[in-house]
């Protein structure tokens, strides 16, 4: 689907408040402020920045947030309606969303029965008036509003009537935006279109009143992507998420699949469709400071999004990319990748050479070398497919490229148990780059942390660029389990430099010696393409 769309959308970032209720999350003030740069760099209307008043740190943020020199988007400070039993104007924490220094807040009100009679413990016409005081005291104190009208879908299907009367009180006070908000994230797509639709349809009046109507979606239930497209196919063009998509329980809708959904695949206008090439980018930078791995297979963004590993497949993309892809990689800032294995055929492997090393010459007897290798390698127990910056070294060793920017002419290790229990590492590892040589040792958790950091810290007097480096994966599998502990073992290593991300592979059975080798890989093929 490839229509042309004329609603423009608008889209509200949630990682620094929603995503950073994931479990296991957390962030400085300087990974906040890092995020609300790259996701303005994007082009995301409104970044949801977490509440004023929360604390020291949050104090610090919305500080220091002030001197960003924002070009696309709007900081959003976050609270909630005021406490039942004080005046708006007395409630220090709207007092705080008052004096954040953002031109929008978001506040979030309850519009079920059930919350408001179980939760806040209190009447139905007490909950209305709280969220009608706190939008007009947030209005008069000049702040525009978004009113998040949350556990919407649950109070609608028991009382379809109150849901209402929430959002006309919202509605009524000024609000400019108001979101319906499936908070538990247990509302199935067929709800969603039912329910907004009757929604809008009996309350006409209601649907007027308010400038923008949006969609604040959980994923609990596998649907909150789905969900947020249902409702903009009926009439809303606000929607709400984080980039990732994590948040509690299940998290959040992720804009990163959504923001491409609508913008180039269903034709919908939005300030971000300009960066669309930024997305996996963006992506990459926020997962990095947020210290979590995008899945492989991510839509959009992962790098195996556009992989092609079976010879039949391989050889019709790069025929007609469109036999096997639904856009165009580069629109999203991805790439195409031909994986590499013994389903490849020579035409896969040439294609490979002439992306990665373009003005190389190479015939197809060098390719027909190199594939041969391939299958005899992943015979010993290697896989590429996962590792194509292992397979892009082997490529330049084939081609007659520089591979090997330093040598490890000597290592020892020594790992001990001492008697309290705790076990050490240890390494000392000599590396030699253009006839000199240097000698590190350090300690490390386990044997091959303490020989990585050997190794990094003794190539970092020739190769300053490698601080920028580190790993972000190590994954370790016996490939064969029927020799027991004499086993070939495969080590797969994930690097990044902030920026860029690549994987590399080692055969060994010796766990080290197989860590050694996917390392050394890692490291030349940054010093190669990225230092």
């Amino acid at each position: 689907m490839n229509c042309k769309n004329t609603k423009k959308l608008t889209f509200l970032d949630s990682t620094l408040r929603d995503g950073a209720q994931a479990q296991g999350m957390s962030f400085s003030v300087r990974d906040k402020l890092e995020i609300v740069k790259a996701l303005d760099r994007f082009g995301v209307d409104f970044i949801e920045a977490g509440a004023p008043f929360a604390g020291p740190k949050e104090v610090q943020f919305f500080e220091q947030a002030k001197q960003l020199k924002l070009k696309n988007s709007q900081l959003v400070a976050f609270g909630s309606t005021r406490r039942k039993s004080i005046a708006a104007q007395d409630d220090e924490s709207l007092q705080a969303l008052a004096n954040a220094g953002t031109s929008w807040v978001a506040v979030f009100g309850k519009a079920s029965v059930l919350q408001v009679e179980k939760i806040l413990e209190t009447d139905k016409q007490t909950n209305l008036s709280m969220i009608f005081d706190t939008v007009e005291f947030l209005k008069q104190s000049g702040k525009k509003v978004i009113f998040d009208a949350e556990h919407f879908f649950d109070g609608y299907i028991a009382d379809r009537a109150y849901a209402a009367e929430c959002l006309n009180a919202a509605a009524n006070a000024g609000a400019d935006k108001i979101v319906l908000c499936d908070t538990n994230g247990a509302t199935f797509p067929m709800q969603i279109d039912e329910i907004v639709k009757q929604l809008f349809e009996q309350n006409p009046d209601l649907y007027k009143k308010t400038a923008e109507w949006g969609i604040h979606t959980h994923n609990d239930r596998g649907m909150a992507e789905a969900n947020s497209l249902t409702a903009v196919g009926n009439g809303i063009t606000h929607i709400q998420g984080t980039f990732l998509g994590f948040g509690e329980r299940c998290g959040n809708a992720k804009l990163a699949t959504i923001i491409p959904d609508l913008l180039l695949c269903m034709g919908y206008d939005g300030k971000c469709r300009a960066n669309l090439a930024r997305l996996t980018e963006t992506a990459r930078k926020i997962a990095e400071i947020s210290n979590i791995s995008i899945k492989r297979n991510e839509p959009y963004i992962g790098v195996a999004a556009f992989a092609h590993k079976a010879g039949t497949h391989s050889n019709a993309v790069l025929k007609l990319p469109q036999s096997f892809e639904h856009i165009d990689p580069r629109s999203v800032g991805n790439e195409r990748r031909t994986l590499t294995s013994e389903l490849s055929g020579t035409s896969v492997i040439l294609e490979k050479i002439k992306k990665s090393h373009p003005g190389t010459k190479i015939t197809e007897n060098a390719a027909e070398k190199l594939k041969t290798t391939l299958k005899q390698m992943e015979a010993d127990g290697y896989q590429f497919e996962g590792a194509e910056a292992s397979f892009d070294m082997l490529m330049r060793s084939v081609l007659g490229l520089q591979t090997d920017f330093f040598t490890v002419p000597a290592y020892t290790i020594t790992d001990t148990l001492q008697q309290s229990g705790t076990a050490t590492a240890q390494a000392e590892v000599c590396v030699s780059v253009g006839g000199r040589s240097k000698s590190i040792t350090a300690a490390g958790n386990g044997p091959v942390n303490a020989f990585d950091t050997a190794l990094r810290q003794a190539l970092e007097a020739f190769y300053p660029a490698l601080r920028k480096m580190h790993l972000i994966d190590y994954k370790v599998r016996v490939i064969d389990g029927g020799m027991a502990t004499g086993s070939q073992v495969r080590v797969l290593v994930s690097s990044t430099d902030g920026e860029n991300v690549w994987s590399t592979v080692g055969v060994s059975p010796d766990v080290i010696e197989a860590s050694k080798i996917a390392l050394i890989d890692s490291l030349n093929y940054y010093l190669a393409y990225f230092a």
